[in-house]
């Protein structure tokens, strides 16, 4: 059943063995009847993919109109649970060639490996000390968000592990015939389960629903696989650079905004907020806890067969006092390491308790583990470390008590109504939010510099204003309870000012979290980072930032945060703004620009990349999204987030999520060597790419606008034509799809913007308008061609937004699109407004290809290439039933339930095939 041809073999092999199995399940559930149907339909859709013609188009969707529950239904999750098998095995693909390069002999080495990029560095002979200065300045923070864009359940999610766990096995070297058939059947029960698993949610999730999601990934995978992505930079280095003792710092971490982010959701309290931190630090411990277990069996040496450090015995001897009970004391008294690990065990069983016993700190914990450490390596023969303990460390370095630091978010509205209402009650000025920018800085600027508090204590704020002000207590009170490091960092939404980062300052100096003392010192201990997303905003970043710079109190506060600024740029709503090509090219300037004049003032920065899953948020391979940062701000750090279905496609697998951290652990370090190397950032690019660029961005910006703002049918249409109204039941995320109770097109969110585009298969916000700057730029010169290919060939940026728009394109489907127009109430305004979208989409893959000097879009990625065109005969399918259901759900007033849960069905089902929802 559903038979598909794959590129390699081995690949071929397990599409065959899952599809031939869920046949076997459909056959038992739904008779040979529903099998067949199954089959008429898939190869009715191959065939049209290879040799279209009305009369079979016209068939099929007569085939699927006519389906009936409950066959429909069984239809629909009949291709839906395929995708999800699908992706079971093209990630063990993944898995298999990196196996496959390690196994081969001769010196071969997988690219973006970080073998290859410590090669890379020897045979450009970068020096030793170059490299130890890269890796002290080389900063990777990925962040987990809670963004609703992952449709699948996690119950499914673990039953997909599972699946891909008996793939691997089958790849074993030698297998007897009843190991085989064991694990034949292992996979067809799993399979089975897959099947008789209900795919949607039947509430939506709460907010801790989601911490404890975010924490499943750091449980299964990333607690493990953070530390063995340092480990093995440091024996590349110790392997490729044996005279030089190499100390690899913790620069790969993980953050999280699940429990922190409260922009636009009400169920962010800070009492969810301060749960969301004792679950974290409750796995942390958890993980600890195993980890030390497994030691203490590891550590049975006795110090009559080797030489204990005497300051161990020591605080063995006075911690078992402390700490424990007789009976507690490990009984053996020459295993000196036992002794000790029953110390750390009860001290972090105890934290948190009133006994007084626990670890107040992670770095306690440290110390105990380095004394360890310290002694054991004494009688350790030096060419074989202990692993297993290394690990643990490390582990604790980067998790701490913590384990992912919390970022806190909120709109800048939010801030200002809070400061305006206290500064009225204190009579400091009756309508702050009405005064002019420059005097909303002076009142702020002083109220930084006066020791004094702000807030009344017995004065009844608004709940609003309570809200706010409870957030920063929070805040406080989590840096004493679970260190500085559990929240570093409080993000300004739709910061459009300076004073907008400066009101956040001053509800952190009511919280004490920032204070200016008498004597003129100060002290601060939080980040205030802008979060920068409108076009416009972007344009406004630099002189904003420098203002800021400009300021004493805000420079007293930067020194104390180590003269370091981040800031965060959001791809979701500038391309929602402007469109994608336009919006990628003000991020990169915005970049560039607030990185020169941070310079003149002697600050580093980090830039904040709010990027998305799909296309149109900026998505695709981490690697490829930090090549296309501009390069000389790569040495300052970066921040990237990692949001719903990337979570699950990078994270849910241990290899998998090693392979995708080693790809953007290997390109950092390789790009900041380059970036360190070249003595001129004009070297970077050239001033005619960048002309170019500005050029092409102004007409596509200028077409982008023209139809999503200026056509006054456009909102109409895409409301119509899209499942935009449906995917509201969808269940897969506690905020609400829009900031406020309103229909206008600002307050939508840029997930339902993008996942409805994606489901009727036009993809707006992935490529539109690119095709008309392209265009018009070229038009201008015979010349401008040559150039265009000159920057795909030379500059990653460029490269990487001809890709990403490649991808965007091949993914789209107008042939399916076009069915969509019948959701449409005015047929001819609907097929006016198609008319359009298609003019553009030809248009934009005549430049793309030309650009690219590609036959076909993604000729350069033929894996990738083959995947899609693989899959789209999949998906068509769902598109039809998805369009039928729609318009039968939108006209009747009967059995509305049904037809939305088929019509979820079909949206999970094509969120799967197509690897995006928003």
């Amino acid at each position: 059943m559903l038979k598909v041809e794959e590129t390699g073999t081995h690949l071929r092999n397990d599409v065959k063995k899952l599809g031939n199995m869920l046949g076997e399940i459909l056959v038992h559930h739904g008779g040979i009847s529903l099998l067949n149907k199954v089959e008429s339909i898939r190869k009715t859709t191959i065939e049209l993919r290879k040799n279209y013609n009305d009369q079979s188009y016209q068939a099929l969707k007569d085939e699927i109109r006519n389906l009936k529950p409950p066959m429909r239904q069984q239809v629909i999750r009949a291709f839906s649970i395929y995708f999800h098998l699908v992706n079971i095995a093209e990630q063990n693909h993944r898995i298999r060639r990196r196996r496959q390069y390690q196994l081969q002999v001769g010196g071969v080495v997988q690219p973006f490996s970080l073998e290859n990029a410590v090669l890379t560095l020897k045979e450009n002979s970068i020096s030793e000390e170059v490299i130890q200065r890269i890796l002290g300045d080389l900063s990777l923070e990925l962040v987990i968000t809670a963004h609703p864009t992952e449709a699948t359940k996690r119950s499914i999610l673990e039953t997909q592990k599972r699946i891909s766990k008996i793939l691997q096995e089958f790849d074993r070297a030698v297998l007897t015939k009843k190991e085989q058939e064991k694990l034949d059947e292992s996979l067809f029960n799993e399979i089975t389960s897959l099947w008789q698993t209900d795919e949607l949610r039947e509430r939506k999730p709460t907010v801790l629903d989601e911490v404890k999601n975010g924490l499943y990934y750091f449980d299964q995978t990333l607690f493990n696989v953070l530390p063995e992505i340092h480990q093995e930079l440091q024996y590349q280095l110790e392997k490729h650079y044996p005279t030089t003792k190499w100390n690899v710092p913790n620069f790969l971490r993980f953050g999280s905004w699940i429990g922190g982010d409260r922009d636009g959701n009400p169920y962010v309290t800070p009492e969810v907020t301060w749960e969301t931190l004792e679950l974290h630090r409750q796995l942390a411990i958890k993980k600890y806890d195993e980890g030390i277990v497994d030691l203490m069996r590891r550590f049975s040496q006795s110090s009559s067969r080797v030489t204990i450090s005497e300051e161990l015995v020591r605080t063995v001897e006075r911690d078992e006092t402390l700490y424990l009970a007789e009976e507690e004391t490990w009984p053996v008294e020459t295993e000196v390491y036992r002794r000790k690990f029953a110390i750390i065990l009860k001290r972090l069983r105890e934290i948190g308790a009133s006994t007084g016993i626990g670890y107040k700190s992670a770095q306690e914990l440290l110390h105990d583990l380095l004394l360890i450490k310290e002694s054991a390596d004494r009688h350790q023969p030096a060419q074989h470390k202990l692993k297993t303990l290394h690990k643990l460390i490390r582990q604790v370095q980067l998790f701490g008590f913590h384990l992912a630091t919390l970022d806190i978010r909120n709109h800048s509205g939010e801030h200002e109504a809070a400061i305006a209402e206290i500064l009225k009650v204190v009579n400091i000025t009756a309508n702050y939010s009405a005064l002019p920018e420059e005097e909303k800085l002076k009142v702020l600027e002083n109220v930084l510099n006066d020791p004094r508090p702000l807030l009344l204590f017995e004065q009844d704020y608004s709940k609003e204003t309570q809200n706010i002000i409870n957030v920063f207590k929070m805040i406080k009170k989590a840096h004493e309870e679970f260190g500085s490091r559990a929240i570093e960092v409080y993000l300004v939404s739709m910061t459009q000012s300076a004073s907008d980062l400066l009101e956040v300052l001053v509800l952190a100096k009511e919280a004490g979290i920032y204070r200016k003392h008498a004597d003129g010192r100060v002290e601060s201990g939080i980040t205030v980072a802008p979060l920068l997303e409108t076009i416009d905003d972007l344009l406004a970043g630099p002189d904003i930032m420098r203002t800021l710079f400009t300021m004493d109190v805000y420079r007293a506060h930067l020194a104390q945060r180590g003269n370091h600024q981040e800031i965060m740029l959001g791809y979701s709503d500038g391309s929602k703004d402007g469109g994608t090509l336009t919006a990628n090219w003000r991020l990169y300037k915005a970049q560039q620009e607030i990185h020169d004049m941070a310079k003149e003032y002697s600050i580093r920065l980090k830039f904040f990349h709010g990027r998305g899953g799909s296309l149109g948020r900026g998505g695709g391979p981490l690697n490829r999204s930090i090549l296309s940062q501009p390069a000389e701000t790569l040495g300052d750090g970066v921040k990237i987030t990692e949001q719903g279905e990337v979570l699950s496609s990078r994270y849910l697998l241990e290899d998998i999520a090693y392979r995708s951290l080693e790809q953007a652990a290997s390109t950092l370090l390789e790009a900041a060597a380059h970036v360190s190397k070249t003595s001129e950032e004009n070297h970077f690019r050239e001033a005619a790419w960048e002309q170019a660029m500005e050029d092409v961005s102004i007409h596509a910006l200028r077409k982008y606008q023209s139809f999503v703002f200026e056509d006054p049918d456009f909102l109409t249409y895409f409301n119509q034509a899209t499942p935009l109204g449906e995917l509201a039941e969808l269940n897969i995320g506690s905020r609400p799809m829009k900031r406020k109770n309103s229909n206008q097109f600002e307050n939508l969110r840029a997930i339902p913007w993008v996942f409805a585009w994606t489901q009727c298969r036009q993809m707006i916000p992935a490529w539109y308008a690119a095709g008309s700057g392209l265009k018009a730029f070229v038009s201008k010169s015979e010349e401008n061609l040559n150039l265009l290919q000159s920057m795909y060939n030379e500059w990653p940026f460029f490269q990487s937004t001809i890709n990403n728009l490649q991808m965007a394109l091949m993914k789209a489907d107008l042939q399916t699109a076009k069915e969509y127009i019948k959701l449409v109430e005015d047929q001819q305004m609907g097929e006016r407004i198609f008319k359009n979208i298609t003019d553009e989409y030809n248009t934009t893959k005549e430049l793309l290809l030309a650009i690219s000097d590609n036959q076909e879009l993604l000729d350069h990625t033929p894996n990738i290439k083959e995947s899609v065109h693989l899959r789209n005969p999949y998906v068509d399918p769902l598109n039809f039933l998805q369009v039928e259901l729609i318009k039968e759900l939108r006209e009747s007033d009967e059995n509305k339930d049904d037809l939305l849960t088929e019509v979820l069905l079909t949206i999970s089902g094509v969120a799967a095939g197509l690897r995006n929802t928003g």
